[in-house]
């Protein structure tokens, strides 16, 4: 017996280095009903983690407590995909460190960052964070977290807002989502680049590979029209009783 193997009908190489013929042939399947959504991998990746960063369960101090804030039905972060805290250093993504780390604290800090899993990042949290905040001069604090990890979002305040945290994670957001993840944030380490002890985001960042660690993003104001959205969404009637079982 005869086996045929089928044909499968394919696009020449040469057209894919031409987007006008590729959107032409999307344009066609549009018009038949097909819905066809183009991009790239690392945009589809980068989607899905900067919706769903789970934090490390960070909170040393008075920041702590507007981090809790945000977690609570009032402000409701779970709406961005934050919602997922986690007590262990190799399945969270970032740490937000909310509150003072004193010099006797700072060794868990680091090694808290160094378990856990590329990419990762820092947010700082509070005057304390950020620059040791009312006890810069005292002998046992430390004068920012910089000094011992990199910090990807600054959020000042003494303490900050819920909604000055919300946005800042907003900001770690669109970090996320313009990185390159393929060959960049999760790129495996040859033997020099090793010796060097740097994360796979510095790496990339001294080497130029087009995934350059921007700058610490810094909160200085968070839009009225945020802070007027937080609001509403608050003031909002709950469903009760039959209505919140339905």
């Amino acid at each position: 017996m005869e086996v045929r193997k089928p044909h499968i009908k394919s696009i020449p190489y040469e057209e894919w280095k031409d987007n006008a013929s590729l959107e032409k042939i999307i344009d066609e399947l549009h018009e038949g009903g097909v819905n066809v959504v183009t991009g790239s991998l690392d945009q589809l990746i980068n989607w899905g983690r900067s919706n769903s960063l789970w934090s490390l369960t960070f909170a040393t101090s008075c920041c702590g407590i507007e981090f809790m804030a945000c977690g609570c039905s009032r402000y409701d972060f779970a709406r961005f995909g934050f919602e997922v805290t986690r007590n262990s250093p190799r399945q969270a993504d970032l740490i937000m460190c909310a509150g003072t780390i004193t010099h006797k604290m700072a060794p868990a800090l680091k090694r808290l960052y160094d378990e856990m899993a590329e990419p990762k990042y820092v947010v700082a949290v509070g005057g304390c964070a950020i620059s040791g905040g009312p006890f810069k001069s005292s002998y046992h604090v430390v004068k920012g977290i910089e000094e011992i990890v990199p910090v990807d979002v600054f959020v000042p305040g003494c303490p900050p807002r819920p909604e000055a945290i919300m946005y800042g994670m907003m900001q770690l957001q669109r970090k996320v989502k313009i990185e390159k993840f393929f060959g960049g944030a999760n790129h495996k380490q040859t033997a020099e680049e090793r010796e060097l002890g740097v994360s796979n985001e510095e790496l990339t960042f001294r080497n130029k590979l087009g995934d350059h660690r921007r700058e610490p993003i810094v909160v200085t104001d968070v839009p009225k029209e945020f802070v007027e959205e937080m609001k509403n969404a608050a003031t909002e009637p709950q469903p009760t009783g039959k209505e919140a079982a339905v």
